[in-house]
């Protein structure tokens, strides 16, 4: 399974990760490394479910300004390619159940880099209109703060 970008469909960001690929993959598969940079800070994360199988869940929630915990994703792990990709969706849920909401397909691949890793998401939307939704509620404003989160998270630890 890859996929190709379709501009009008996808956005993709993307960030060499000082830190080796087990580490970055270690912070994407532990439930505890997760919460720790998976929503922009201040909000915080919980993990409820990372089942790292096809057909497991992912599930989490959010809290911001520290209030109750809210859904976040609810979804269901499609690939799991060790230490080189995940691949998630939120078309389905747990067993590859139909979700109520469809929103995005979501592919995670690492690479070995001289610098470390090269990281990427590359995530998909089932029309123009969520692409754009998605885009001007702050794609790159959060998936960008995240993916800064997980590089902080791991290079720390590097």
């Amino acid at each position: 399974m890859s996929a190709s970008v379709h501009p009008e469909l996808d956005l993709t960001i993307s960030r060499i990760i000082k830190a080796p690929r087990p580490a970055v993959w270690s912070a994407w598969t532990d439930p505890a490394s997760l919460e720790q940079w998976w929503v922009p800070a201040p909000a915080r994360c919980k993990v409820l479910q990372l089942e790292l199988r096809p057909g497991g869940s992912f599930l989490t929630q959010l809290s911001e300004d520290g209030g109750d915990f809210m859904p976040h994703i609810q979804g269901c792990f499609l690939a799991i390619d060790p230490q080189e990709r995940l691949v998630f969706t939120t078309a389905l849920v747990a067993g590859w159940r139909p979700a109520e909401e469809p929103f995005v397909t979501a592919i995670i691949t690492l690479k070995d880099h001289p610098q470390g890793t090269e990281y990427a998401a590359h995530v998909m939307h089932k029309n123009q209109a969520d692409k754009a939704m998605h885009e001007e509620k702050g794609f790159y404003d959060g998936w960008g703060t995240v993916t800064r989160q997980l590089a902080e998270f791991v290079e720390k630890q590097a």
